[in-house]
């Protein structure tokens, strides 16, 4: 468990996953969906709805468990129907203490 938020230092070998996902995903249950799979998996971060019709989602953890929750964010429930995840890779900050909607559309992080 972490003791401080933004001062917590993520783990070793934590990486950070930023993904944007297209398609008929606000509506569907999507951002639901992503923080049962995250969660389960132990990840830190976000997802939230964008202005554009999109969702973004921020996460922290294990690479393995950061490569199958960008797989999973590919795939989606059956209810939505995805066309197109950027991914973007990098350090992890350790900034998160767990895994949350967030309301609206958000440009940091």
């Amino acid at each position: 468990m972490s003791d401080g938020g933004a001062s917590a230092r993520p783990r070793s070998d934590a990486r950070r996953l930023e993904a944007r996902v297209f398609g008929r995903v606000q509506g569907v249950g999507y951002r639901a969906w992503v923080i049962r799979i995250a969660s389960g998996a132990g990840l830190t971060g976000w997802v939230a709805n964008e202005a554009g019709g999109t969702v973004r989602c921020v996460a922290e953890g294990a690479p393995a468990d950061l490569t199958d929750l960008l797989a999973a964010l590919r795939r989606g429930p059956a209810s939505a129907s995805i066309s197109n995840v950027a991914a973007m890779w990098s350090a992890a900050t350790g900034e998160f203490d767990d895994f949350s909607v967030r309301m609206g559309w958000h440009s940091g992080d």
